[in-house]
């Protein structure tokens, strides 16, 4: 079973029963279905999408960051650790550790490419080793970056979410959520400050998670073209890359073949992502009526709440009146 393939866990165990609108539609209707949106209403905006490991956006919300890059937002990918440690057994390549790292910076670098976006930070942590980093240097680098690029929206792991092993996945999280608060305080690294830069919170985050606590679900079906070739640009790692081509191969040696793998490498493992790798945003999108889903914990604008009560300004509004001149 893939390590990360949260939505097919979830598919296989019925867990995913309650989403459906025909079943229980009064629980559906709480889930909002972010659909494509025409022209480019985002433009201007900036996207962080960041990842503790080269595959986690690939696998989890490489749609969403499409889609969001096609609408208008200029796109940056941020991988926290070097995935020196990050080869999965019978999946990735071989080799040492030194291998892993040079295959999944290069993998990085064409997942950035394949998604639109404009440039790429890699914090070259060692992979499953960030319990270990301290959270407030994450979180200072986190808001440099922030700052530097004017980020609006961030696509990370959830900081909340329930059943995650992995301590990469929980030590960036957590260091998001905090530099997107801190990151528009003044007072708060002061010297990014006098280096030029300004106070930017951002406050609109998409949260992908294993067992997710799902608020929306966007409908990725245009997308999915990118969506298997970021996965296939994980060559080093992860359940997409080169494992259609290597079952053709496979099976070319018993004399068998699969009519579903094609006549070439490229169908091969395109064919074998679409087909497998991402059946969990398949059986999602038919939760939702859709071709290709992906699921998150949104967090939207004002969820935080405002510096001042709102209840305030209503009440200036209704009871505020104007001062006397000193002539009356």
């Amino acid at each position: 079973m893939f390590r990360r393939n949260f939505i097919g866990n979830l598919v296989a165990g019925g867990a995913l029963a309650h989403l459906s609108p025909s079943s229980k539609p009064e629980v559906a209707t709480d889930i909002f279905l972010e659909r494509p949106a025409t022209g480019q209403p985002h433009k201007g905006k900036v996207l962080l999408a960041l990842q503790a490991h080269s595959d986690d956006i690939a696998l989890e919300a490489s749609g969403t960051v499409a889609k969001l890059i096609e609408e208008g937002y200029t796109g940056y990918l941020v991988r926290a650790t070097n995935d020196d440690m990050g080869d999965s057994p019978g999946l990735g390549t071989p080799g040492t550790i030194g291998e892993n790292v040079l295959g999944n910076e290069r993998d990085t670098a064409e997942v950035a490419r394949v998604l639109g976006c404009k440039g790429q930070f890699d914090l070259d942590y060692s992979n499953h080793r960030m319990a270990d980093v301290s959270l407030n240097e994450i979180i200072c680098r986190l808001i440099l970056i922030i700052r530097l690029v004017k980020a609006d929206t961030v696509v990370c792991w959830d900081p909340w979410a329930h059943d995650e092993e992995n301590p990469d996945h929980y030590m960036l999280a957590r260091a998001v959520e905090a530099a997107c608060w801190m990151a528009g305080r003044p007072h708060d690294y002061p010297e990014q400050l006098a280096a030029g830069l300004a106070p930017k919170e951002v406050q609109d985050k998409y949260y992908f998670a294993r067992r997710p606590e799902i608020t929306r679900v966007v409908d990725v079906s245009q997308q999915i073209e990118k969506k298997i070739d970021a996965n296939r640009a994980n060559q080093a790692k992860g359940p997409g890359g080169h494992l259609g081509s290597r079952l053709r191969a496979e099976l070319a040696k018993r004399n068998q073949r699969l009519p579903l793998l094609g006549e070439d490498d490229v169908t091969s493992d395109r064919n074998y992502i679409k087909e497998f790798v991402l059946t969990g945003s398949r059986e999602l999108g038919r939760q939702f009526g859709v071709e290709y889903a992906e699921a998150f914990h949104y967090i939207p604008p004002g969820a935080a709440g405002a510096d001042r009560d709102p209840r305030v300004d209503a009440y200036v509004k209704e009871h505020a009146v104007p001062i006397k001149s000193l002539n009356e």
